[in-house]
């Protein structure tokens, strides 16, 4: 297929741009009758334009054997599987993995569950038939690669499926009919979702469609000899759901619960559907309402000047953690199983008391349910999770300028709690509640405020100062045996430490000889 000047000239300049590639002039030499694609996610990124170096080649026309051989010579390789006929492959002098195939095919074994399918290499297979395997349009182009004068060129773009069309379009379409494709692999209904999600684009009517009559088969399991197995793996839920919610917070949410997902495997989450707020603190709606705005606010230019406001300690690392994306999702989720009403409970006003406990419990049994710290790209932790949601009203709760110098680090500058991303939830969730037809920051900015006069006082600009005196030595002054006496006295010395009683070892030394 003949494409234009321009795209291809754009194509080549991204090929240039990563090194390792020259064993593909050398595969040339050696085979002249060989053809080399570069396939997958990175063809579909780079024909939008978005930076990708996720390198997926097939190789026709060379046996497998041959193909191992001469890859041998040009730097380390390993066979994933001789019927898969995929070789994971480091160039010399280069860090970067190829996946090198030949031409497969598959056949589903028509249960639907993940990778469920018996492949099958061939290096004689067209790659047009490589390409009908694939689950989406716009997953199913190749470049076929050329040498010419010694440097690696566009030759060709092969689009048997109109890939490049539904690109343009903004559309995810199926490859071939939308009920075989699913009927294949259910985990392809979430990951139609997530391209969706990834790259804002729209899921196609018919595939729409056939995703929301099979979207309950994400669910289903089977009985197998030895146990009873799902057919979509937790696993793979965990690892879509988490990419969606990573490249775009609210879209993520918003798609997900259209396709009917959380009614499968978070109908914890659907709780929050018309679960009434205390209208005199929150104007925006019912706590879903109040969840979706929050979640957005993470993508607004308000978080990322409030993030610009707090010291620097508290800065560093990536701006949107899994940890917290998943904390603003699950922040309130306690509401709807705490809450009293005038009508119902005689309270004085809606009332949702402890649900910032009730919500840290969920968190842990829901995420634990769905695997959702098994994701590698994006690792979370469920117990600093927790730990954010159980003290997301610590404002509510308490004064800022009151807190201790001990209270406020415990919340913002243990290493075991994310203090950082606990003031980032508050941002969102505040940015959420509104109160008198707007959003009230309340008195984060003064919570802020108060960290940074901890830090001066402490003539610190990032970090407090480490304690003076730890458990052992503790023990071995006070003559006493481990046990929960010992954290008791490191909080009271912590404390005069920070408060600036005591400076040095000498003197924490004589603070706890009067403690005997």
């Amino acid at each position: 297929m003949n494409f234009p000047i321009k795209l291809k000239k754009t194509l080549t300049t991204a090929l240039k741009q990563e090194k390792g590639l020259n064993f593909i002039v050398a595969l040339y030499k050696k085979f002249p009758e060989a053809e080399v694609y570069l396939v997958g996610g990175i063809v579909r990124d780079w024909l939008l334009n978005r930076a990708s170096h996720d390198f997926d080649f097939v190789v026709r026309s060379i046996p497998a054997t041959k193909l191992a051989a001469f890859l041998k010579t040009q730097g380390k390789v390993n066979l994933v599987g001789e019927r898969f006929g995929v070789f994971k492959f480091v160039p010399k002098n280069s860090k970067a993995t190829f996946d090198i195939a030949l031409p497969r095919i598959e056949h589903a074994l028509g249960t639907g569950g993940y990778r469920d399918v018996e492949t099958q290499s061939d290096y004689k297979l067209p790659i047009t038939e490589d390409l009908a395997r694939r689950d989406f349009t716009i997953n199913a182009i190749a470049l076929k690669l050329s040498i010419k004068n010694k440097k690696i060129i566009i030759a060709d773009l092969v689009d048997p499926f109109n890939g490049q069309k539904d690109i343009r379009k903004k559309i995810i379409k199926t490859v071939g009919e939308a009920e075989i494709r699913f009927q294949e692999d259910y985990s392809r209904l979430l990951r139609a979702l997530r391209f969706a999600v990834q790259l804002n684009f729209n899921i196609e009517e018919t595939t729409w469609w056939m995703l929301m009559q099979k979207m309950s088969q994400i669910n289903a399991q089977v009985n197998t000899n030895k146990e009873v197995k799902r057919l979509v793996p937790y696993e793979v839920i965990a690892k879509e759901f988490i990419k969606s919610l990573m490249s775009n917070p609210l879209k993520a949410f918003d798609t997900w619960d259209k396709a009917n997902v959380f009614e499968y495997i978070a109908p914890e989450l659907l709780k929050m559907k018309n679960c009434p707020q205390p209208p005199e603190f929150h104007q925006e709606g019912d706590v879903w309402q109040h969840t979706r705005i929050a979640l957005d606010n993470l993508s607004s230019k308000g978080f990322k000047k409030f993030v610009k406001t707090l010291p620097g300690v508290l800065q560093d690392g990536p701006l949107i953690t899994a940890d917290l994306v998943i904390g603003v999702m699950f922040h309130d989720i306690g509401k709807p199983y705490t809450i009293k009403t005038p009508e119902k409970d005689g309270t004085d006003r809606i009332r949702t008391d402890e649900h910032d406990s009730a919500g840290a419990k969920l968190v842990k049994e829901v995420g634990e349910r769905l695997r959702l710290t098994s994701v590698a790209d994006f690792p979370c932790d469920l117990d600093r999770i927790a730990w954010m949601i159980q003290r997301h009203l610590l404002l509510v709760h308490g004064e800022p300028m009151k807190f201790t110098n001990h209270t406020v680090e415990k919340n913002f500058f243990t290493p075991k709690n994310p203090g950082a991303e606990l003031l980032k939830l508050m941002y969102t969730d505040q940015m959420a509640s509104f109160v008198g037809g707007k959003p009230q920051l309340g008195s984060l900015p003064i919570m802020v405020k108060r960290i940074k006069q901890l830090l001066k006082s402490l003539g610190q600009k990032k970090i407090l100062p480490p304690p003076l005196l730890n458990g052992h030595e503790v023990m071995k002054i006070m003559k006493i045996k481990s046990g929960p006496e010992i954290g008791a006295i490191l909080e009271k010395l912590r404390s005069a430490q920070l408060d600036r009683k005591i400076k040095t070892k000498q003197e924490a030394k004589k603070f706890l000889n009067k403690l005997k």
